[in-house]
């Protein structure tokens, strides 16, 4: 077969998975999409866009380091509350700027690795090394794990490089597996958002994902392969996650699943290790969605939509071509900086926030995702509020 007659097969069957994995995943793809530039994510817009950018926001984010951080006597923005929030964050920001230029794990793939062995481990076959790095994804402290095909449509254009533009990823185009690991965030931590304590639940899923994406990674690369971590970088965290089975996309933006709810953080790894892909799942969050605006309605700076899932684009923040729930990222960014801390209050609110370790959160979840929906809905008002709780009671138990 000539290399024309060869590039033609696989363009074909790269365009036939896309229509694939958009089948399973519920995923509309229209014909305006555009590749996601990190530059505009609005975190990043904030260090070059004056109309993001301003001395608040310096603040805010010089406030993840002690001094810097603005205390006072409300509930939850002690200096013990931010003592806890910046500590959680520490191991991350040593591992994130530990190279001048790059700020690995948000801007920039980790680099923190090994030399490996000079010749891949021959395994028996793709289903042993898959059932090999969900054993040790566990052991490395991954809450989740699941594995999906490299989809370059979710891969940045370019990620920022801390002056106003942006670069390569610098992640290969040839690795054709990807490890999406999830990490389970504190739920009575998060119980106490908005506060700076509530930030703490969030740091440690930083600081435990960075653990967990360079120990896998370093055993990959070990057993001869290549691998490559990353977190807020290089590539769309929610859309992997959704084709590795992980969950769904709720209305807030954030994955949804059944283990944790939203309450997780994400990391990926790129490999060229023969590993089988997983099955994307469906336990009727998107439907439920459609009846709920939990979120909507809890969100103070009304970032989240009460519309139906659609192309909308509120700013530059926004992912172009694709019909889905979007959130006003400059507004949601605001609050933050308002707060002098993050928020995840659409996480606490969602009904999918519990502890399903206990049964009849695992029976509610059955229902919310059958068209007994509005039912559980109804359960979830009455029996299961989701108030913001006093970071001085938790500090108390």
């Amino acid at each position: 077969m000539s290399s024309s007659k060869t590039e033609n097969t696989q363009r074909q069957n790269y365009f036939d998975h896309r229509r694939e994995i958009d089948e399973l995943t519920g995923v509309e793809v229209l014909e305006t999409f555009e590749k996601f530039n990190q530059r505009d994510d609005v975190f990043c817009r904030a260090l070059w866009d004056e109309g993001v950018s301003s001395q608040k926001v310096i603040d805010f984010y010089q406030g993840y380091y002690m001094p810097h951080a603005k205390a006072r006597k409300s509930d939850g923005f002690s200096q013990r509350d931010y003592a806890l929030r910046n500590a959680a964050w520490h191991v991350c920001n040593v591992l994130r700027e530990q190279k001048e230029g790059r700020r690995e794990g948000f801007h920039d793939h980790f680099t923190s690795h090994e030399e490996g062995w000079p010749e891949p481990y021959a395994f028996e076959s793709a289903q042993q090394a898959s059932d090999d790095i969900r054993k040790v994804s566990a052991f490395a402290g991954a809450d989740l794990v699941g594995i999906c095909a490299y989809d370059a449509r979710w891969m940045y254009e370019g990620v920022y490089d801390g002056e106003g533009k942006s670069k390569p990823s610098g992640i290969p185009d040839d690795l054709p597996h990807v490890i999406v690991t999830g990490e389970s965030m504190d739920k009575e931590l998060t119980s106490t958002v908005p506060s700076a304590l509530a930030g703490s639940a969030t740091g440690m899923g930083y600081t435990n994902d960075c653990v967990t994406l360079l120990t896998i990674t370093q055993y990959i690369r070990n057993l001869g392969y290549r691998a490559y971590a990353t977190m807020n970088d290089s590539a769309l965290a929610v859309p992997l996650a959704v084709q590795a089975g992980l969950g769904e996309g709720g209305r807030h933006s954030l994955l949804i699943t059944e283990e944790y709810g939203a309450r997780l953080r994400l990391g990926k790894i790129f490999t060229d290790m023969s590993l089988v892909h997983d099955a994307p799942k469906s336990f009727g969050v998107k439907e439920f969605c459609d009846v709920c605006n939990r979120c909507a309605k809890g969100c103070p700076p009304k970032a989240i939509s009460f519309d139906p899932p659609s192309d909308k684009i509120f700013n530059r923040s926004n992912l172009k071509g694709v019909v889905k729930w979007t959130t006003d990222a400059e507004k949601c960014f605001r609050f933050w900086v308002n707060q002098n801390t993050d928020c995840s209050i659409c996480i606490r609110v969602c009904p999918y926030n519990r502890d399903y370790t206990k049964w009849v959160n695992r029976v509610w979840q059955k229902l919310a995702g059958s068209r007994f929906r509005r039912f559980a809905l109804w359960l979830d008002d009455r029996f299961h509020p989701r108030p913001r709780e006093k970071s001085a009671g938790w500090w108390g138990n």
